[in-house]
């Protein structure tokens, strides 16, 4: 078996979970019922035109079965067959999403999905957006990623634009504040219970992602060579 088959057999359960669980079905719905509760809570203190920010991937549009089939077929994430399934448009939506961002913009809420998605991809994602009822899906709101995965300058031009951001949702930390990137396994906490903690419970909505993600890519690296050695070598030290 080869390195990438030993990866991608790695990955099953999370799939499975993410893509089949009754868990994972209610974890979003949860997710969006605090969303609504965050919600209301900030606009009642709001002084600008409102705004919401989303992340898209893993957090509005449920890509699972993109990492089934990479699963079915022994392989691991590609830009290539990433693109292809993106211009399918052809994600549902996850639990939960539409009605939330339905109900902000019926709150008068101005909805921006900021992702990591390319240029070369933003057409199809605005339409997959649009067919399923998402408010606000056109190219004016949707920001893709033009100048790295960093997504602070993209935050900072909707605030730029006169917005108040009133909630923020993503299945990363950094879709709501890129200094929490930059810490080490043994750093979990960081950032999480100094500093941030209260704007991120007042502001931030994380859902579940067990498939992939920074917090993945702090042990094996994003785009290293030898990604199963580190897993193996994290196992190894977390037993000892």
């Amino acid at each position: 078996m080869s390195v990438q088959q030993q990866l991608a057999e790695h990955s099953v359960d999370a799939v499975i979970y993410h893509h089949a669980s009754a868990e994972t079905y209610r974890l979003f719905q949860q997710g969006y019922e605090l969303a609504r509760l965050r919600l209301d809570a900030n606009l009642a203190v709001a002084k600008a035109p409102p705004a919401v920010i989303v992340d898209v991937d893993e957090t509005v549009l449920d890509n699972s079965k993109y990492q089934v089939r990479a699963a079915f077929d022994g392989t691991t994430f590609d830009p290539v067959t990433w693109t292809a399934w993106c211009n399918e448009a052809a994600a549902p939506a996850l639990p939960g999403a539409l009605e939330f961002l339905n109900y902000a913009a019926g709150q008068g809420c101005t909805v921006f999905y900021i992702t990591n998605r390319n240029e070369a991809e933003k057409e199809a994602t605005v339409r997959n957006l649009a067919e399923l009822g998402f408010p606000n899906a056109d190219a004016g709101h949707v920001r893709v990623m033009t100048e790295g995965s960093d997504k602070t300058a993209r935050r900072a031009a909707v605030k730029a634009a006169g917005y108040e951001v009133v909630l923020l949702v993503g299945d990363q930390l950094t879709d709501f504040d890129q200094r929490l990137k930059h810490r080490t396994v043994g750093e979990r906490d960081l950032g999480v219970r100094e500093g941030l903690a209260d704007s991120l419970a007042q502001y931030f909505i994380l859902l579940p992602n067990p498939m992939y993600g920074t917090w993945l890519d702090i042990i094996t690296g994003r785009d290293a060579d030898d990604k199963l050695f580190r897993k193996k070598a994290w196992l190894y030290e977390h037993t000892h």
